[in-house]
């Protein structure tokens, strides 16, 4: 059967235009905060799937066998570092066989390198200490400002990984960082009557989010990172934040009520679920929309707990 010349044009225009542009980035991010970042940098040109879910403890995630497939088939994985996924993250990529992804390639992007780490210790370190960080407190996504610099560092790997693409990363990437700022503007004049107000939190996820706004974190539920609390911690600290006049209790999604409710009960001090990741709570979808969430959260309890 013979076709006219027109209709073998259209039918190569059809076939064409069924092919993709371009082939996206498969890029693999530990943590949801993490992986929004990524979709705002690689905006269409990337493919972002997120390990860990929002609700979780990220020093804890159940590492699926599914992961093992998904680290294999990445052309980048970006990771918070500063040991926050070394629990479970290593075997995954060394049972993911995938050189792209290794330390020292492109493909391996490590936040915690472009950021100020805070409550690095500076004495020895054992088990005797809890889960004490070596490098660093690892929470480092909870400062607007430290998105900025994430996102300039996976700017610059997908970059290199896919040089065509670069100048939509470096506009995407731009108008990130332009939204953080106008938004932080906001968020600062907002949280501006919460200046100084004290705190006390269940793990040390909050330092660089009450470092950024101005809050004092007075003690932690946990005696030590990663230890649960004991009878005789929780009644020292009843005393502490009445002392001290403690207002908020900051809590993670993950971590269990009973404590905090004992202590906001003794206390008087507003108990606040504040997610610690993006999609920790429904309406934290994104990496804007999680501070949103966090700065209308703290007011709220502000404002509930006047007399």
């Amino acid at each position: 059967m013979r076709f006219p010349i027109k209709t073998f044009f259209l039918m190569g225009l059809l076939a064409a235009s069924s092919l993709p542009a371009y082939a996206k980035l498969n890029v693999v991010a530990t943590t949801p905060d993490l992986g929004s970042i990524a979709r705002e940098v690689g905006g269409d040109r990337v493919e972002v799937t997120s390990l860990a879910r929002g609700t979780e403890d990220p020093h804890f995630v159940d590492a699926k066998p599914s992961f093992i497939r998904i680290l294999n088939q990445a052309d980048a994985v970006i990771e918070g570092g500063a040991d926050l996924e070394v629990g479970w993250l290593p075997p995954l990529v060394l049972n993911a066989r995938n050189p792209k992804i290794q330390l020292g390639q492109p493909g391996r992007i490590v936040a915690a390198e472009v950021i100020r780490l805070l409550e690095v210790p500076t004495g020895p370190i054992d088990r005797s200490l809890g889960d004490v960080h070596p490098f660093g407190n690892p929470h480092f996504t909870l400062d607007p400002l430290n998105g900025k610099l994430i996102a300039g560092r996976i700017k610059e790997r997908l970059c290199m990984l896919s040089a065509p693409d670069c100048p939509v990363f470096t506009a995407n990437a731009k108008q990130f960082e332009e939204k953080i700022d106008s938004r932080l503007a906001l968020w600062q004049k907002q949280m501006a009557p919460l200046r100084g107000t004290k705190v006390v939190t269940y793990h040390k996820s909050y330092s660089y989010l009450a470092e950024r706004f101005g809050l004092q974190v007075l003690n932690t539920i946990e005696p030590k990172p990663g230890i649960p609390p004991s009878a005789a911690h929780a009644r020292d600290l009843v005393a502490q934040m009445k002392g001290a006049g403690v207002a908020l209790i900051l809590l993670e999604p993950n971590h269990e009520r009973k404590t905090p409710a004992f202590l906001s009960q003794e206390t008087g001090a507003r108990v606040v679920l504040i997610p610690s990741m993006v999609g920790g709570a429904k309406e934290a979808g994104d990496y804007l929309a999680l501070f949103e969430y966090i700065v209308k959260a703290m007011l709220e309890a502000m404002k509930e707990r006047q007399p």
